[in-house]
């Protein structure tokens, strides 16, 4: 298949005529079709296609339908069917009223093909360039980031199961890429009895000790597939069949494997008291997503999945009644950030930065999340000019969290000098540098005879040692982070950082429209092409309401609240 760039083919004239008769007051996808027909183009898509063969179908039609189907939740199905039946559809896609469109399967592979080549982005990025070029975005502004949890597009297991289905999984795929060998190597038909449904939980034994014996029963196969796969005779290629591989990382992270005192191996479920086991964020949970993780949310929220981050424009509602409402650009996703479940939102921020500052899109304030930023972060963000508004991390010492405690705050610190005063006057007599967990860092030390006759000693420490030690972060951090700590209790503070509930609608928005709740692919790389195609559907969304007049954020208001207003003026 061959690509000869050609973009959005025009729209047949009789295609135009029959659709504008239908929407005489136009629709999204002829709007779209109107606006942003530049978007769509098929330059960007070259490096995903060859330059020899037959000509394969528009890359960027194919991104619109995707784009269109996203904004309505479709199937690839339903997609297909659309750009049939659906004339606004041909009219956005330049399609004669005859025409009989493509196969549903078109839609899987051309999805393939930009996760293969890192162009999951491509047509998110040139919408929010057109967006910028056009005055609908731009840098120094106010934009806010929230994430949200997605649900994987596989089953829940537990540890057993997943071992048994590991195994099955490593089978289906032998059995189609090595028959012969596997015949060779296995009982088949008692591994079929065993392995020919899918392993479900609903269907084990009541009994814990005979749930326990199938586990062990689950390792043994596992090893004895894995090792047979990995013996001198074996064809090398075996072991780097994907499925093959995830069942040894299965093994390793769910059986502890020993020789017991009479010299038999013993297969075992590993303990996490005793023979560890791996952390959250490489455990499988999964043969068939090796992406997935497990993760939690406070003390409720429990999924099996990925992690989506939003990024759009905002502003005040001081700001927003300044404007006429006719002329008032939409908030706008400027970024969309997929990680796994385990991810830690404040290790995503620095990233969604770095991001909009190359589309030349850094804004002037960043409202987050109580991700609790380090003191490194905000500093960071602020020399390149932007400040963030979310909570800064609390000081967590026993100092700190004792009303009457003296914790870092207390102590009045003489950089030139380098020195630090106690709430009792007295100065510490140890500076050193050091480097903790690799980072700067000062460890100060007061004298023990001070320490010791201080009658405020239960106040400022309840440590083994006698004297107090400080640990402080360099000047500028160590400022920072103060500075970010006193902001965040006042007023001011509160009423900016409450800005940036409004992400909440956009998540929501995002949910219904486009169904980013749950995962339709597996893996991260589609994961992060379905999230990247639902944002720029909910910006087509949001741009169709501003082009046709009619901004979503008006809020609606009641007739008795008409009334009102109408009796008291």
């Amino acid at each position: 298949m061959s690509l000869q760039p050609r973009g959005l083919p025009p729209v047949p004239e009789q295609t135009a005529k029959t659709a504008r008769a239908a929407f005489p007051k136009g629709s999204l996808p002829m709007r779209v079709r109107d606006h942003l027909a530049g978007v769509f183009a098929d330059e960007p898509f070259a490096d995903a296609f060859g330059v020899r063969g037959a000509p394969g179908y528009s890359p960027g039609v194919l991104a619109l339908v995707t784009v269109l189907q996203f904004a309505e939740d479709l199937t690839d199905r339903q997609a297909a069917a659309m750009a049939v039946r659906a004339i606004d559809w041909k009219y956005a896609i330049g399609a004669e009223l005859t025409d009989t469109g493509f196969d549903h399967t078109v839609l899987p592979r051309f999805r393939a093909r930009l996760a293969e080549h890192g162009l999951e982005r491509e047509v998110f990025d040139r919408l929010l360039a057109h967006c910028k070029d056009t005055g609908l975005v731009a840098a120094g502004g106010k934009q806010r980031t929230d994430s949200t949890h997605v649900i994987s597009a596989v089953r829940d297991v537990n540890r057993t199961e997943l071992a048994g289905e590991s195994v099955r999984a490593a089978l289906e795929a032998l059995a189609v890429a090595a028959p012969a060998w596997l015949a060779g190597v296995i009982d088949v038909p008692e591994f079929a009895h065993r392995y020919g449904e899918r392993v479900n939980g609903w269907t084990m034994p009541a009994s814990k000790t005979k749930r326990d014996r199938l586990a062990q029963v689950f390792g043994i196969d596992a090893l004895a597939l894995l090792r047979a796969v990995h013996a001198p005779d074996a064809p090398p290629w075996l072991r780097e069949i994907e499925a093959v591989e995830l069942l040894r990382q299965v093994v390793v992270q769910t059986y502890y494997v020993h020789t017991d005192a009479r010299g038999r191996e013993v297969v075992r479920k590993r303990e996490a008291d005793t023979d560890g086991v791996p952390p959250g964020s490489i455990r499988l949970a999964s043969p068939y997503d090796p992406d997935a993780r497990w993760a939690a949310k406070g003390e409720e929220l429990f999924w099996l999945g990925y992690k989506v981050h939003l990024t759009e424009t905002c502003r005040t509602p001081l700001e927003a009644e300044a404007e006429a409402w006719s002329v008032l650009p939409p908030n706008l996703i400027t970024d969309v950030a997929t990680t796994d479940a385990t991810v830690p939102d404040v290790n995503a921020t620095a990233p969604i930065q770095q991001r909009l500052d190359d589309h030349g899109l850094r804004p002037g304030e960043h409202l987050l999340d109580s991700g609790y930023p380090s003191a490194h972060l905000i500093h960071a963000a602020a020399r390149q000019g932007t400040t963030m508004v979310t909570p800064a991390l609390l000081d967590h010492s026993p100092q700190a969290r004792a009303a009457d405690g003296f914790d870092k705050s207390a102590f009045t610190i003489d950089w030139k000098a380098r020195q630090a005063r106690c709430p009792q006057g007295r100065t510490s007599t140890g500076w050193y540098p050091v480097t903790q967990h690799g980072r700067d860092a000062i460890v100060v030390d007061f004298a023990k005879a001070d320490c010791r006759s201080c009658p405020s000693r239960p106040r400022c420490t309840t440590g083994r040692r006698v004297n107090r030690m400080l640990t402080l972060q360099p000047r500028e951090l160590h400022e920072t982070l103060a500075a970010a700590r006193t902001a965040q209790r006042t007023d001011s503070f509160k009423t900016r950082y409450a800005l940036r509930a409004g992400v909440e609608g956009t998540i929501n928005q995002a949910l219904d429209v486009t169904g980013m709740r749950r995962a339709r692919y597996r893996g991260l790389p589609k994961v992060r092409l379905q999230h990247a195609f639902s944002a720029t559907a909910v910006n087509i969304v949001r741009l169709d309401a501003h082009w046709s007049g009619h901004p979503l954020d008006r809020n609606r208001t009641s007739r008795l609240t008409r009334l009102s207003h109408q009796l008291t003026r």
